[in-house]
């Protein structure tokens, strides 16, 4: 009878611990919306050894390496300079047509790959999100951090041509203040293909058909975003429906701000910063309900 007494007394003082004596105390949301910063703060070790593997393991057994970052800017812009400028012979608002190319190029394929990457978030690591616990929007956090270490090296390459065409040939290049609102356009590029991108992997946990339909509707949309063409080449009618795309008001100021041409508008950036955050705001709430009951389903 003692014995049991004393089994029957050890929840009670087991009972008595208060979370203050854990090092790390995991709660469940409470809500769809329930995000703890902190938390994602506290894991910034995890999300830089994720940027860390994006990184390396990515070109980890290749012979160039990261060469390939730059690789395929270049052979971008040599593609659109036959294809655009030589046959189609469509302006560039009298812009040295390499420095027009790779001014979307380069921003361009920040949000594809942030958005590429991001989409295939739940899938490609449903093996690491069953085993142990961690914020999981850390993963796609980690991929657009990641991103944008490739922006900055593509972005160095947009830099030395442009200094080549400014310095050393006369050209109608005309920077101007717009310059600064380009880091805003950075931010705004990263966050709407975080958000797109965290909404599509959401989806797919149960409708595998989107993992297809990224892949080709990236591209697809790049045609439908001024960056192979100016705004000036297209019709009215045109040029009205473009203003519904948010990325055209990203890249039109980006390249303003560079060149001196576009169509860069604070109504268009307004646009923009209010789909960015609507989509946000949905994509962070579908992510919060998915990681609730995604492993049934992967």
């Amino acid at each position: 009878m003692i014995i049991e007494s004393n089994a029957l007394a050890e929840p009670d003082r087991t009972s008595a611990v208060s979370d203050s004596d854990w090092d790390v105390v995991i709660l469940p949301k409470r809500h769809l919306l329930d995000i703890n910063f902190a938390e994602l703060w506290h894991y910034r070790d995890l999300i830089w050894m994720f940027v860390k593997r994006d990184l390396v393991t990515v070109y980890k057994q290749t012979i160039l390496g990261p060469v390939w970052y730059l690789i395929q800017p270049i052979a971008t812009t040599v593609v659109f300079l036959f294809v655009f400028k030589k046959i189609a012979q469509l302006s560039t608002d009298g812009v040295p047509a390499p420095v027009f190319y790779l001014s979307g190029i380069v921003i361009w394929n920040y949000f594809a790959e942030s958005l590429a990457k991001t989409a295939n978030t739940f899938l490609g690591n449903a093996s690491i999100f069953g085993k142990v616990y961690f914020p999981r929007l850390a993963v796609p956090l980690s991929m657009v951090i990641s991103g944008f270490v490739k922006f900055l090296i593509q972005f160095g390459l947009f830099s030395l041509v442009y200094a080549y065409y400014w310095g050393f040939r006369e050209t109608n290049l005309q920077p101007n203040v717009w310059l600064l609102v380009s880091i805003y356009c950075i931010l705004l590029m990263a966050s709407l293909g975080l958000a797109i991108g965290i909404v599509v992997t959401s989806l797919t946990t149960k409708y595998r058909d989107l993992t297809f339909l990224i892949g080709f509707g990236v591209q697809l949309l790049m045609y439908a975003t001024p960056v192979i063409y100016p705004m000036s080449v297209v019709s009215q009618s045109v040029r009205d429906l473009l203003w519904y795309n948010p990325i055209t008001h990203i890249i039109e100021s980006f390249r303003f701000g560079f060149l001196g041409v576009g169509e860069a508008s604070i109504a268009g950036l307004a646009y923009t910063t209010a789909f960015t955050g609507a989509a946000l705001f949905l994509g962070i709430l579908i992510f919060n309900r998915t990681e609730q009951t995604f492993m049934d389903t992967v």
